[in-house]
């Protein structure tokens, strides 16, 4: 038997995110904000667990990316769609960058993982990202 783990977050991007980008697709400009918005609905998919961050996007969901809290050095989120949902950045130890688009309730979500890199860093939860 494997590792258990408990799911915090499963699902995709806020819907607020895919009516707002139709409302502005109205517009030649907005078009590919739309395109971008519906791809982001139809493929693209978040698992926050007790062990990691898993993001499942790509042309048909075809790409998957973990990162276990040890390798995240600093995390930022920045509001959207009124502070209804919001963008994450994760920086990883390598230098890499993991973003989380349109994230549901990513204040909770935000808090969630600051919590988890502090314990797996041995910090007080709030310092990371400050």
């Amino acid at each position: 038997m494997g590792i258990r783990e408990e799911s915090f977050y499963e699902g995709g991007p806020h819907i607020g995110d895919l009516i707002l980008n139709v409302l502005i697709g109205f517009t030649v400009i907005g078009l590919p904000l739309t395109v971008g918005a519906i791809v982001r609905a139809l493929w693209l998919r978040y698992r926050i667990t007790n062990r990691r961050v898993s993001v499942i996007g790509g042309w048909m969901g075809r790409d998957r990316t973990d990162v276990v809290y040890s390798e995240i050095v600093s995390i930022a989120k920045v509001p959207r769609g009124l502070g209804i949902w919001g963008d994450m950045v994760l920086t990883l130890k390598n230098g890499n960058r993991l973003e989380l688009r349109a994230v549901p309730r990513f204040r909770e979500i935000y808090d969630y993982i600051s919590e988890k890199i502090a314990q797996k860093q041995g910090r007080a939860p709030g310092a990371i990202g400050q």
